[in-house]
């Protein structure tokens, strides 16, 4: 085979924030693929077709690059963040387990900085210590599973870094979360709010769980609960290295 797919993390939103192994391949590409806002982000040039789809497209966005791939295209899949937390990496691994005639084809997965150590990054060191993330998107799984990961996330003191807190679609989601967080006792745990972190509209806000409100997040901010010993120091909010 000819033909190669790339699947890469474009990070949170900069450019200065994209690695130079990703702007290497985006630069060698004959073909991106990838969710219509993220392949915006990559310019058009001469030998280069973008091919933008829906956020719910990924399993055929997946097939869609293997095929260009193996037809001897250098492909790219682009996700925000880095692609192998909640984003392409899986699907196209997904597709691959359904498409053994393609299993030979060369096939590269390149990290990217993701929302949670952009947010953590800006805010000081919330995740300095244990931690989870967790999708609070139940497109694909039951809001029965978020809610008890949340609850035993919090059963173990992990600070824990949200995904996908609320959309026009679900507007509901996140206010259930924040309930089942109080209902275990996390009250007076601190709260980042990290929304459009890298970008021109970036900003941070922290509060306490009890302050937290629904409203205070959209699909474009990046929630971070700390554990129960995670403190302010400043403006900074970090979380001890040492546990008592």
């Amino acid at each position: 085979m000819t033909g190669a797919l790339t699947i890469a993390g474009l990070g949170p939103g900069s450019d200065a924030l994209v690695t130079p192994e990703v702007s290497a391949a985006l630069a060698a590409a004959t073909d991106i693929l990838g969710y219509a806002p993220y392949v915006a982000r990559v310019p058009p040039r001469p030998g280069l077709t973008l091919h933008p789809s829906d956020n719910r497209e990924e399993l055929q966005r997946a097939s869609e690059a293997l095929r260009l791939a193996a037809e001897g295209g250098q492909v790219v899949v682009v996700s925000s963040g880095d692609p192998g937390v909640f984003a392409m990496a899986s699907a196209v691994f997904e597709a691959l387990e359904q498409a053994p005639q393609w299993q030979a084809l060369p096939i590269r997965v390149l990290p990217g900085i993701t929302a949670m150590l952009a947010a953590a990054a800006r805010a000081g060191a919330p995740l300095g210590h244990d931690f989870c993330a967790i999708n609070l998107s139940d497109n694909l799984k039951p809001w029965a599973v978020i809610e008890k990961r949340l609850r035993l996330a919090a059963e173990a003191d992990f600070a824990i870094a949200m995904y996908n807190p609320r959309s026009v679609s679900r507007p509901e989601g996140f206010g259930r979360a924040l309930a089942v967080l109080r209902n275990s006792g996390c009250g007076e745990r601190l709260v980042i709010f990290a929304r459009a972190i890298s970008a021109a509209d970036e900003k941070i806000e922290t509060v306490t769980l009890n302050e937290a409100r629904p409203e205070m997040a959209d699909m474009r901010t990046l929630v971070i609960v700390g554990n129960s010993q995670t403190r302010r120091v400043g403006r900074w909010v970090y979380a001890p290295r040492q546990v008592r």
